[in-house]
């Protein structure tokens, strides 16, 4: 049923012309209001206040030294929720429900206002209800904590060492994902995965064959920082990033990395089909995908700043599926195109993306669509399996 729901995005996101229009319209709107509200004195000191605790319990001690007294603590910036506080019509519909009893209807009417509105969100990029849209869109259920501390409790996997070797790694420049999350999480998350990878293989043979899925793949600990930041309890983030690697993905972790592979050859297919100057261009240099966007293919853009960016990316990327990060990733280099053409050595631009503009990627990656013919975007949506 997902598969389907993905062929029937391309149709839908294949005819949003006047979506994007009516969506940047009341961007516009919202932006004007905003201006307004930033005229208030002190509006730019409360719109700094709200900062979110790490939601990980190794992680209190920690901050309690820092921590003011409460006569000294700067009140708490509301994002939506609350006595008193409009909530957004997203909001609405995930904590209320669709109006009518239809539950395809609901679903779709939450992916049009993911892709028209964005997800409520702190300087941080922190919403309370983020992570719920995301199991919901996904269609992950309820995990009883019981069975994740479970895992926890059989200690190193034997994956352990090539864990803790990334760990450490994790968007160590990222000052936020580092206030957040800590290691001590990344690994226990990570391992427990592994563990539960482990238990799924097949019996023991003499000799494994590339077809096996790998317990960890070097890159999975940048996949799996976002839903460790976004989530509210690293069983959250558990049910939703095992979820995404067995069933989204699952080629993205076999030894050999196949999907990851397939993906990196449809981003160069792709951009032939939607810019074949810049693809010719770059193919001349002997800049393929392979040598550029592996980062990005294999972690959905998370490797590229900033953070809360790549939340917003990836609310779009499960509404709609996660097959239409190729796109986005083509969108990035359309964006960069006058920077390659200049450049006598594109290969110097493309070391590192530039950040992450969540808002114009989307809207250029839903144009993208209408140009990929049926075939390729089938193959997109299978590339991952």
């Amino acid at each position: 049923m997902r598969t389907l729901r993905k062929i029937q995005s391309h149709q839908v996101l294949s005819t949003s012309s006047a979506l994007i229009a009516q969506t940047q319209a009341s961007r516009q709107a919202g932006s004007h209001e905003a201006d307004q509200s930033a005229a208030t004195p002190g509006a730019a000191t409360r719109a700094r206040a709200h900062r979110r605790a790490r939601s990980n319990s190794d992680a209190a001690s920690r901050e309690a030294a820092a921590t003011p007294p409460a006569n000294q603590r700067r009140p708490a910036r509301k994002t939506g929720s609350g006595i008193g506080v409009k909530r957004s019509l997203l909001e609405n519909l995930l904590r209320d429900g669709p109006q009518s009893s239809n539950p395809h209807e609901g679903l779709r009417e939450l992916k049009y206002l993911v892709l028209s509105s964005r997800v409520d969100a702190d300087g941080d990029g922190m919403s309370p209800y983020r992570i719920y849209l995301w199991l919901v869109l996904l269609n992950v259920p309820p995990m009883p904590t019981d069975d994740y501390l479970a895992l926890i409790h059989r200690g190193r996997s034997p994956a352990y060492a090539k864990i803790r070797n990334d760990t450490f790694r994790t968007l160590a420049t990222d000052p936020l994902f580092k206030r957040r999350v800590t290691e001590a999480s990344l690994i226990r998350l990570l391992n427990a995965v592994a563990w539960k990878l482990h238990d799924s293989r097949p019996k023991p043979r003499s000799r494994p064959t590339t077809s096996d899925s790998a317990m960890y793949v070097q890159g999975m600990n940048v996949l799996c920082a976002p839903f460790l930041y976004a989530a509210r309890s690293e069983v959250e983030a558990f049910a939703l990033f095992h979820y995404f690697v067995t069933r989204e993905c699952p080629g993205y972790i076999r030894g050999a990395m196949d999907g990851v592979h397939k993906g990196l050859r449809l981003v160069d297919r792709c951009l032939e089909v939607v810019e074949p100057k810049l693809a010719a261009y770059l193919f001349s240099k002997g800049m393929h995908a392979e040598l550029y966007a592996f980062p990005s293919v294999l972690t959905l853009c998370a490797c590229t700043p900033p953070l809360p960016e790549v939340l917003h990316l990836w609310d779009f990327l499960f509404a709609y599926g996660p097959h239409l990060n190729i796109l986005c990733i083509v969108a990035q280099l359309i964006r960069m195109r006058d920077l390659i053409f200049e450049s006598p050595s594109p290969n110097k631009i493309l070391r590192s993306f530039p950040p992450l503009d969540a808002k114009e990627i989307i809207a250029l990656t839903v144009l993208l669509v209408r140009k990929i013919p049926e075939d390729l975007y089938a193959e997109m949506i299978s590339h991952a399996k």
